[in-house]
């Protein structure tokens, strides 16, 4: 029924803002118990990978310790993505986030009692990539429940500047920890910090959830999973360029450690400072992100394209303090892809099928990296640092280019060029405009 002149109007959608998906409580409650797990995990990140390097005095051993928490992922990804779709995502999350906690309290009694051996770390890595194959899909289409569609964007950009932020803190506080007093107090605040999610999850309202249909347990649902995202050109090519860019753009620990050690002979310090540029241009770019607070296809490709010819202008950069610098910008466009692919993904997929489409995006980003690893390591040990990196930028700026070519093709776009002061030179148009034009 049409409303009358004097029929007062709906109201409009709030306008987003930098931190709007912070009015909703329940996101509230999540957000500030992520921000001290993930501190607590950047922590045990550091100090498990120097307490192999101290048991093994070995690269490789580190190496195989982060190839076995990624592996799970690669493997399993997509049935973590069907028990997320499957059951109710609050208390999946619940047991999830205990396990990790467990994991890395057991890993603290095995080291400050003296027991610890390099195979407690290696399983106690891969036990926690069986746990994430479910918490990843879980969280991230839980996100959509707590803040609903409108706010969607911005929450998935503030998921990641949360992130960037315990990437600054972590690693520095675990550093400190361990010079102090060991390993084992850092996986012990690890595991401690995980009483932060469970009482924000425990402490949400279910009243106020959005609430979404969940898929019947069925046979089949993997494959169903697949065709579903198969069929969708504004799914399946994101997901495309976002594994390319996480298995040949993303090596940083390689490319970095070897300009470190081989272009600029420099030390620890100088590769701990040149993370924390690239931590701080990651933040940023969230941030930027959330203000954004929209996804479109355009901004991820431009975004790609630009991230991959950064790569390459400092893969070549002359001195020091300039490829320095050029690390904050590739953290920003680096993380503006990444945040990006994930809310226009989350936006286009139907609410039950969200938690395979999810899973499957992780698996290609997370999982690729250790397939594209040793490529990447071999070409930077036979043709040196700078090939190396190059070579990652240049192939994900040919992906990018490649995914904008057949995402322009399915949307009836046409290239427009237009050489006239004041126009916009450069740009896609529907082929209809640009046969007018003609």
């Amino acid at each position: 029924m049409s409303s009358g002149p004097g029929a007062p109007s709906a109201p409009a959608p709030a306008p987003t803002t930098m931190f709007s998906s912070l009015k909703i409580r329940n996101y509230r409650l999540f957000a500030t118990g992520q921000v001290v797990s993930n501190t607590g995990t950047w922590m045990q990140r550091i100090a498990q990978d120097w307490l192999v390097l101290s048991l093994t005095g070995s690269a490789s051993a580190v190496g195989i310790t982060i190839a076995l928490q990624f592996l799970p992922m690669l493997l399993f990804g997509l049935y973590g993505g069907v028990l997320a779709d499957r059951l109710p995502k609050r208390q999946l999350l619940v047991a999830t986030q205990t396990a990790m906690g467990l994991t890395g309290l057991a890993l603290a009694v095995l080291t400050l009692s003296g027991h610890v051996q390099v195979w407690h770390v290696y399983l106690t890595a891969f036990l926690l990539g069986l746990v994430t194959v479910v918490d990843n899909p879980a969280r991230q289409s839980f996100v959509a429940e707590m803040v609903g569609p409108e706010q969607l964007a911005n929450a998935v950009s503030l998921n990641s500047a949360n992130f960037q932020s315990a990437r600054l803190v972590g690693p520095a506080v675990a550093g400190v920890l361990i010079t102090a007093v060991g390993s084992g107090y850092a996986f012990l605040l690890n595991g401690l910090s995980f009483i932060a999610p469970l009482a924000g999850l425990l402490l949400m309202r279910n009243s106020e959830l959005h609430k979404v249909e969940r898929a019947p347990r069925g046979k089949g649902q993997l494959r169903e999973g697949l065709k579903y995202v198969a069929g969708r050109p504004e799914l399946i090519w994101p997901i495309v360029l976002v594994g390319f860019i996480g298995t040949f753009g993303f090596n940083f620990p390689i490319w970095l450690s070897a300009f470190v050690n081989n272009v600029y002979h420099s030390g620890a310090s100088t590769y701990g400072l040149l993370n924390t540029l690239m931590a701080a241009g990651s933040l940023a770019g969230a941030l930027l992100a959330a203000r954004r607070g929209t996804s479109r296809l355009r901004v991820l490709v431009v975004a790609a394209v630009l991230f991959g010819l950064l790569e390459i202008v400092t893969a070549f950069a002359p001195q020091f303090w300039i490829f320095a610098v050029l690390l904050v910008p590739i953290g920003m466009f680096g993380l503006t892809v990444n945040v990006t692919a994930n809310s226009s993904i989350q936006m286009a997929t139907e609410p039950a099928m969200r938690g395979r489409v999810m899973s499957l995006f992780m698996m290609v980003f997370v999982g690729g990296t250790p397939l594209g690893a040793p490529l990447v390591g071999w070409i930077t040990d036979t043709y040196g640092p700078r090939i190396g990196f190059a070579a990652g930028g240049a192939v994900a700026m040919a992906a990018a280019i490649g995914v904008g070519v057949m995402l322009a093709r399915v949307g009836g776009l046409r290239l427009k060029i237009d050489l006239r002061r004041g126009r916009r030179h450069v740009e896609f148009v529907p082929r209809e405009q640009l046969a007018t034009a003609a």
